[in-house]
């Protein structure tokens, strides 16, 4: 399992900030597996026993509660955005829960798999921060699955007589070829960020739609790779994040994963 500093372990429980517990370590109110520790410079990996000043923190174990949501347009994926945007928590204050009792404060939970404003579909959310940050590593190789609407560029915006003839290729009537979007499954390196190869499948031509598989969630990675092959992304949407799906749920709306799924997810790390 991947080791964190403890003084992250507790911040991401909830039960402090990080300063704090660096803090509460220092004052000796912290132990592991029964010993104190005093030293901010210690590794845990949420299967010990970890206490602070007498109160047992929760890692992944039984008592880890994760959701489902359909975040729906034009929300940022942040507890409070400067500019005064309407956030998933902004939502989630007037959400009620599909099978969910006893239900922990909806803006307490942590979110899995950032989507950008425009981005819609499934979350997942959680009150654990250990399991939250391991279900967002790239080493669990959870599979992300999107439908994308794409939208050409305008061919006089394509500077490369190479990428020209690319696109040009793909958008006539005639062609059943879609080897424009090999770049992309191979792994491409854009601006210098290298972007992982990408499972791509041509659902539809009129109007144009893909389904786009990753395992990594690096920032605006669909758009920022469709646009560079001349097809920018004008609707996104998740329904999937490795074992579970979104299914029917309506935007907006949560419901609660059952133990079965959550073990499921456990699996991955």
């Amino acid at each position: 399992m991947t080791k964190i500093r403890l003084a992250k372990f507790i911040a991401d429980s909830g039960a402090a900030s990080r300063r704090q517990a660096e803090q509460l370590i220092e004052s000796g109110a912290v132990l592991v597996d029964g010993v104190k520790i005093t030293t901010p410079v210690f590794f845990v990996d949420g299967t010990e026993k970890i206490e602070v000043r007498g109160k047992r923190l929760e890692g992944i174990g039984n008592h880890a509660r994760v959701f489902a949501f359909n975040k729906p347009i034009n929300t940022m994926t942040t507890s409070s955005d400067p500019a005064g945007r309407k956030t998933i928590y902004d939502v989630l204050k007037h959400a009620s829960a599909i099978g969910a009792e006893n239900l922990p404060p909806l803006q307490s939970l942590k979110y899995v798999g950032r989507l950008d404003y425009k981005t819609t579909g499934l979350m997942l959310l959680t009150n654990s921060g250990d399991l939250a940050r391991r279900l967002t590593l790239p080493s669990a190789g959870l599979e992300r699955v999107y439908i994308a609407k794409l939208h050409p560029k305008n061919l006089s915006e394509i500077k490369s007589a190479r990428e020209l003839m690319a696109l040009k290729k793909f958008l006539s009537p005639l062609s059943a070829d879609d080897s424009i979007f090999d770049k992309l499954r191979n792994g491409i390196t854009i601006g210098g960020v290298r972007y992982a190869p990408m499972k791509i499948e041509l659902m539809s031509r009129y109007p144009l739609g893909v389904k786009i598989i990753l395992t990594e969630g690096k920032k605006n990675e669909i758009r920022n790779a469709f646009d560079f092959i001349g097809l920018p992304v004008s609707k996104l949407h998740r329904i999937s994040y490795g074992p579970i799906e979104l299914g029917n749920l309506a935007p907006g709306k949560i419901r609660e994963l059952a133990q079965k799924d959550i073990d499921g997810l456990k699996k991955y790390f």
